[in-house]
């Protein structure tokens, strides 16, 4: 893909500021993680304090917000004035989408009555590779793993030893798989996030994620989850985990290791967990909360905010669940009396 110089996307992000050093536009990242060719942006205030050891080379904010914070910008970091940072990023996004397979037209379909497929997949000559399974350039299959028909491993996937995949599957671009990972039949693993900008007419403008999935050593994950791949950087199922069935997990989700989720949870994006989480069936979360260690959940605890660890919880609103029991007995009896 040829190089998109920032010089070049001034008019379709709508930048009212003249750019101070054109550079070709490597990626695009938080301020914490990016390069100087990389972009980011700001849309809420928080984030300001970010800029001082940030070292991406350009920023989206909008001009009252600049002139508000400038101080706080350092020498190597560009304002770029857009009146709305978080459209201009989805806008942007879609420059550096990543296409499922290097040749979409033609997919391959894997021939075991062949060494290997003509594309430059890796595969261990003890695997399993059943008929009807669809194998992307550059995937790698390690020892005495098992991929049953139906799979689809796009471009670049990366499946450790002694894992099983079950019939229909999807792992979508760039996923990494560790060793003894069971995924059942139906999940899809790194599909998009759910993510879009807002225009002032009211339209959605899809922000691309470019980010991928990591699976950890010893995973199970049930038929018909769904984990989606990051906007950029990593969701990641740390080792030991269980998920059941139907699970959904959003984008820059980390799930610590040796948590259990049970049927139905739903995580919204950058839910981070530490290790030994448990959350019961229909249990849920907002975005960007963090469960500490060993916390347990009740089946429907909807999560609105950062728990501590070692503690348990349930209901709706939340509340530690031994409280929440005694509530909801209590209000048995009222109704009862009424």
């Amino acid at each position: 893909m040829e190089p998109i110089y920032l010089s070049s996307i001034i008019d379709m992000l709508g930048i009212t500021n003249p750019i101070t050093r054109d550079f070709p536009i490597a990626s695009l990242t938080p301020l914490e993680q990016g390069g100087s060719e990389d972009i980011s942006y700001i849309d809420q205030p928080k984030y300001f304090a970010l800029l001082s050891s940030s070292q991406v080379g350009a920023v989206l904010v909008r001009e009252r917000d600049y002139l508000a914070h400038k101080e706080l910008f350092p020498p190597h970091i560009q304002a770029l004035f857009v009146p709305n940072p978080h459209l201009a990023f989805a806008k942007l996004s879609q420059c550096f989408a990543i296409s499922e397979f290097a040749n979409p037209l033609e997919p391959t379909l894997y021939d075991p009555s062949k060494p290997t497929d003509s594309q430059s997949a890796h595969i261990h000559p003890s695997a399993q590779i059943m008929q009807g399974v669809h194998i992307g350039d550059g995937v790698h299959i390690g020892a005495r793993t098992c991929i049953m028909p139906g799979v689809v491993l796009s471009d670049g996937v990366h499946i450790g030893d002694d894992c099983k995949i079950y019939p229909n599957v999807v792992i979508y671009r760039q996923s990494i798989i560790g060793d003894r990972v069971n995924i059942h039949a139906g999940s899809v693993i790194g599909s998009d996030g759910f993510g879009y900008a807002h225009t002032d007419s009211g339209e959605h403008c899809k922000i691309e994620h470019n980010g991928i999935v990591k699976i950890g050593d010893d995973v199970e994950i049930g038929a018909s989850v769904t984990i989606d791949r990051a906007v950029f950087g990593v969701t990641m199922i740390k080792r030991g985990s269980k998920i059941d069935n139907l699970v959904q997990i959003g984008h820059n989700c980390i799930i610590g290791e040796n948590s259990l989720l049970v049927s139905q949870v739903g995580l919204a994006g950058s839910t981070t967990t530490g290790r030994n989480v448990i959350m019961g069936g229909q249990a849920g979360t907002g975005g960007h909360i963090h469960i500490g260690d060993f916390v347990q959940i009740a089946g429907r605890g909807a999560v609105g905010k950062n728990l501590p660890p070692h503690t348990k919880w349930g209901g709706h609103p939340l509340m530690p669940l031994d409280e929440w029991m005694k509530f909801y007995v209590s209000l048995r009896r009222m109704l009862k009396k009424s």
